[in-house]
Order: structure tokens, then C-alpha cells, then sequence
């Protein structure tokens, strides 16, 4: 299978395969001997991130490379199945475990298996999803959320995070996938997840307040768990507040920062809706951050269109131009993740006395 063909016809008029191979490499060239990919050279690394990367490079033929990315987190996993937070090459940068940062593993893992078919690989690193799992499970609360991480004393914060709980379902899903796949039946599993989907599609309230964030307004929907007409209204609701017109997404509703990271995942969510002509347009945003090395700048400030943080890039951006790349052009066989394709629904699971209709 030549997996670096997938994305060899580029997106049309927007990003050219050379381009994408050129984004694709230097991803490759972060990567430390130990299978570590930090944000930038010298730089720290973040478990989610870290998946995206990995998941970025199985799509642009880096299967080598996407293979030692979850070895490196098999090699440090915890033996309750979680991960610090922030990771520099031989120590660790901060020790708070995030429930969302532990579940990715699981949609990263089935990202590289809808690509390369490697039950052999999938299988050696079941045990690594499998804790995982059940790690952030055992933060799940009585309404159906989850609880967003522990404190570096391991104590747990006691709220959910709408855009943390948003991703923990995709990922509780793509577990679920990934378990039958392999012949495995976690019916918890999908139980857990019909919990949490229902409170991010029915109880918005039960998260702490984040609405000026761009990611709290779209990762309900991104996330499978917010489907249909609420999800067109949702989306409708936060657009003027989070888009700025043909420079891309806002990080924080507050600011006239742009982020590409932001605007591609956003993408994603436009591409999951079937809005193909709006995904191209706001797609085409990125190229502003675009350099001719190939990597991307995390974000521009406006007016100006300065570099903030100033002068960053960072490994997770060019990753997410690069998933919604292939989204957009159908390129591998992983590309209808996000559109949910090999996902089915979980179950709607209502907490008891709750008057809120089925999604």
C-alpha cells in the first residue's frame, strides 16, 4: 500500500501535494529518536497532540514513524493506564493528568488501522487503549461527564469541560470501533459513551463556562455527540462570534487571534455537516499561515496579522491541516472519521428524571 499517494493530488487551488509533503516531512524531522513528537524543536510534548501528529503522518505515508509515536506512549504510559500531561525529552514538564489527553490514544490507533490494516500492530497495542479507557472512565460523573483531569497531587478537579468531554466521546467511539474490530466486546464501553453524548448534546450546562473558546463552540458538534438541526443551529449561533470572514477562527471569541489549528478542526466540523463549499473556504484561511519550510504558525493576531505566540509553530497545526486535507479530498481510507463514517451513534443514555428528549 503506498499511503503517501493519498494526499499526492493535494486540495485543488488551495494546498498542492508537494506542499503537503513538504508540511509532512518536517512533522517526520521533529521527531525524537524515542518516538517523541514535540509541538516545535525543543519543545514540550502533549500526549493529544502527540496522536495528532502520528495521525497525520499515517495519512502521508510516515507509517514507520506513526508506529514509534504509540510506542512512545505504550513505553510511558502509567499503570493506571494515564499519561502526564507535558513531556521534554527525558523528564517530565507538568504531571496533571487530563482524562481527554489519555482517551486519544483510542481514535489515533483506529485512524492507523482504517489506513495500513495492521490488526498485528493494533493488537500489541490494545492493552495500552484498553487502559486508557478504563483510566478516564473512572472519572466519569453521575450526569454522564467527565471529569476534565487531576492536579499534579492527584487530586480530582471536581467539573467537566465541554470541549474535553466533546473529544472523550469521539474517542470512547472510536474505542468501541476499535474493540469490535478486534473481536473484543466492551458494552460498558458504549454505555459510558451514550452517557457523556448525552450531556453534550442535552446539558451544555453541566460544563464549566468556556464560550468565549472557539473549540467549546464546535466540538459538540465535531464530536459526533451534536447531530442534525441542533447542530446547524449551534453552528449558525457561534459563527459571526468565532469566524472571522476570510481569515478563519478566532481561539477566543475575545480576541482577533486567529489559530490554524482552530480553523482546520473547524473545517473538519463543516466537512462533517456535508457544507463542503464553506470547508474549502475557511480551509483556504490556512495558507496564511503557511511557510515555505512547510510548517504552519500557530497563530496571527489582527490587524497586523503578527505571529502569536510570537514566532511559534507548532507540530499539532500543520497535523490538523493536514487531517483536513485529507477530509476534504476523500484521500485515504481514514478520511470519513471525522464525518463520522465508521462510528456508529452510541446509545442515548439519559440520566434518571432528566426531561431532555433523545438526540
Amino acid at each position: 500500500m503506498n499511503t503517501a499517494a493519498f494526499l499526492a493530488g493535494g486540495v485543488p487551488g488551495i494546498l498542492s501535494g508537494e506542499e503537503i509533503a513538504r508540511t509532512a516531512a518536517s512533522l517526520a524531522a521533529l521527531q525524537r529518536a524515542n518516538g517523541m513528537i514535540p509541538w516545535f524543536t525543543g519543545g514540550h510534548c502533549d500526549p493529544w497532540n502527540h496522536v495528532e501528529v502520528a495521525m497525520a503522518l499515517t495519512v502521508t505515508g510516515y507509517l514507520d514513524e506513526a508506529r514509534a509515536a504509540y510506542r512512545w506512549l505504550a513505553a510511558t504510559q502509567h499503570g493506571d493506564g494515564s499519561w502526564f500531561n507535558y513531556y521534554l525529552d527525558h523528564q517530565v514538564k507538568d504531571q496533571r493528568l487530563d482524562t481527554n489527553v489519555c482517551a486519544y490514544v483510542a481514535a489515533g490507533l483506529f485512524h492507523y488501522l482504517l489506513v495500513s490494516d495492521d490488526v498485528d500492530f493494533v493488537v500489541e497495542l490494545w492493552p495500552v487503549v484498553e487502559a486508557a479507557v478504563e483510566f478516564v472512565l473512572r472519572w466519569q460523573l453521575d450526569d454522564g461527564t467527565i471529569r476534565w483531569s487531576l492536579d499534579a497531587q492527584g487530586r480530582p478537579e471536581t467539573y467537566a469541560l465541554l470541549t474535553g468531554s466533546s473529544s472523550v466521546y469521539h474517542s470512547l467511539r472510536c474505542a468501541v470501533a476499535l474493540a469490535e474490530r478486534l473481536d473484543f466486546a466492551r458494552p460498558h464501553w458504549e454505555w459510558s459513551a451514550g452517557r457523556l453524548g448525552h450531556a453534550v448534546a442535552c446539558h451544555p450546562g453541566a460544563f464549566a463556562p468556556k464560550n468565549e473558546f472557539a473549540m467549546d463552540w464546535y466540538y459538540p458538534i465535531f464530536s459526533g455527540a451534536l447531530r442534525g438541526e441542533g447542530a446547524q443551529r449551534r453552528l449558525a449561533d457561534g459563527w459571526e462570534r468565532h469566524v472571522m470572514e476570510g481569515l478563519g477562527v478566532r481561539c477566543v471569541s475575545t480576541n482577533d487571534w486567529v489559530t490554524a489549528a482552530e480553523t482546520a478542526e473547524c473545517v473538519l466540523t463543516l466537512d462533517a455537516l456535508g457544507e463542503t463549499t464553506r470547508a474549502l473556504e475557511l480551509f483556504a484561511c490556512t495558507s496564511r499561515h503557511r511557510r515555505d519550510d512547510g510548517a504552519y504558525w500557530t497563530g496571527l493576531a489582527y490587524p497586523g496579522a503578527e505571529t502569536f505566540p510570537a514566532g511559534e509553530v507548532s507540530s499539532y497545526t500543520s497535523a490538523a491541516v493536514l487531517l483536513a486535507a485529507d477530509a476534504l479530498t476523500s484521500g485515504s481510507p481514514a478520511a470519513g472519521l471525522f464525518r463520522h463514517e465508521f462510528l456508529a451513534p452510541a446509545p442515548d443514555v439519559a440520566e434518571a428524571n432528566c426531561e431532555r428528549a433523545a438526540r
